[in-house]
């Protein structure tokens, strides 16, 4: 297996150093790495790796060209061995996956989104113990979400070097200096992972992170066993029979997308959908007619978006999907709730040390407001802001402030966090 030495400013030394509160290294050093570009090195390293109790990893990619990303590296930093895998030389990396999926460690990553996706797609599980340490950094009060080079500069004091974020991936050979851009997505893993650990011990919060992780994770499965033409910008608000026809064009969009391994969009854009869904037409001659609709790729697929079209048509009543109703959030004093609670939401927020952005939207505490007063629609999912932790730091607040009981009170004006809640006393003459 092929073993690199590596000169930079990250050293996985510095990793062990640093989880026992030792001081980091003042000087750069060489750092060693396993550089695996054959399926016997990956299957070598994948039995090594196994006793590992922590798996930091981490991907390159690129997608705007492609239906799915395209995988070009991995990154792993296993307990004190790292690690750079070559999708591109190996071939198939499902050893790795599989590495992942087997109990007995923690998987660590940073926005791990597109990581989780690679791991699901390849072998249908999830990667074992999953940590996000962004989504971990907003339960300890840290923005959210945060950019991985600004947690490693409030919970580590390193500085990331920048220079290859438009690095063409696909590209080969990789340089060392690529190289060690790739490798410190990973090096800060688990020290990052340690200290975020203690204080979410120490704010008795990590069954919160643990629900959080397992909701948005169920989530992205959903996302990716269900089909996803709901998410069709523009298409809210249109009738079951219009969505029918939505659908259909979302089908064939997508399974044209996947044979020519191309972006969606750029078979058909979104809006393109939309119009086609309004005229609700099987005419060529009036799909033709639909602004954007002239250019030359899309002259020869008409006759089968117009089938699409009539297939929609054509269906039962009954089996045209129906719309998503969330009542109505946009009346003026709802809009107008929904700013003040925002802006008390960060204040709540900022008090319970927790980061806003991961708590909930301006939309979200409408709709808490919409479901408290009664005006939620009754086929409405419960409001994000009334579930699980959520509801345990918010509700109550927010309940109050509906009530009059608490107010927004301007403390210090040129402060990092000017706003305070005040609580009323209802028996005061001036209540």
């Amino acid at each position: 297996m092929a073993r690199r030495l590596l000169w930079g400013d990250c050293c996985f030394g510095w990793i062990l150093c640093f989880s026992n509160n030792s001081r980091l290294p003042q000087r750069p050093q060489y750092v060693q790495y396993e550089h695996i570009d054959n399926e016997q090195q990956l299957r070598e390293f994948c039995e090594a790796a196994s006793e590992a109790k922590c798996l930091g990893f981490d991907t390159e990619f690129v997608s705007e060209d492609t239906y799915r990303p395209h995988l070009c590296l991995i990154q792993v930093a296993a307990d004190d061995r790292l690690a750079i895998i070559d999708p591109l030389a190996v071939g198939d990396v499902t050893p790795f996956w599989h590495l992942l999926a087997k109990p007995g460690h923690e998987t660590i990553v940073h926005a791990g989104r597109e990581e989780f996706r690679f791991c699901l797609d390849a072998i249908g599980q999830r990667p074992t113990n999953w940590f996000d340490i962004q989504i971990a950094a907003g339960f300890v009060g840290l923005e959210y979400p945060a950019a991985y080079s600004t947690l490693i500069s409030k919970l580590v004091g390193k500085n990331l070097p920048k220079g290859e974020t438009r690095t063409d991936w696909r590209r080969r050979p990789l340089t060392e200096k690529q190289l060690e851009y790739a490798l410190q997505d990973v090096v800060y893993l688990q020290p990052i992972r340690d200290i975020l650990a203690t204080r979410l011990d120490t704010l008795n919060r990590r069954e919160w992170l643990a629900d959080e992780l397992e909701s948005w994770l169920t989530q992205l499965e959903h996302a990716e066993n269900t089909e996803q033409w709901r998410r069709v910008s523009g298409s809210a608000g249109l009738s079951a029979r219009k969505l029918a026809i939505v659908r259909e064009v979302w089908r064939w969009r997508d399974a044209e997308a996947a044979s020519r391994n191309s972006p969606p969009k750029r078979i058909l854009r979104d809006d393109l959908i939309v119009e086609i869904a309004k005229r609700q037409t099987d005419n060529v001659q009036r799909i033709r007619s639909v602004r954007g609709m002239e250019h030359r790729h899309l002259q020869r697929h008409l006759e089968t978006i117009a089938d699409c079209v009539r297939r929609a048509e054509e269906l039962p009543d009954r089996e045209c999907p129906r719309p998503v109703r969330k009542g109505d959030t946009s009346q003026p004093s709802l809009v107008l709730l929904g700013q003040f609670l925002s802006t008390a939401l960060g204040c709540i927020c900022r008090t319970s040390e927790l980061a806003p952005g991961l708590v909930g939207s301006v939309q979200d505490a409408r709709d808490l407001i919409a479901e408290r007063l009664g005006l939620s629609s009754s086929e409405a999912q419960p409001p994000r802001l009334s579930q699980g932790w959520r509801a345990k730091v918010i509700g109550p607040e927010i309940d109050k402030l509906l009530r009059g009981e608490l107010g927004l009170r301007v403390t210090d004006p040129m402060a990092d966090q000017p706003l305070s809640l005040e609580s009323f006393d209802q028996t005061s003459p001036h209540s």
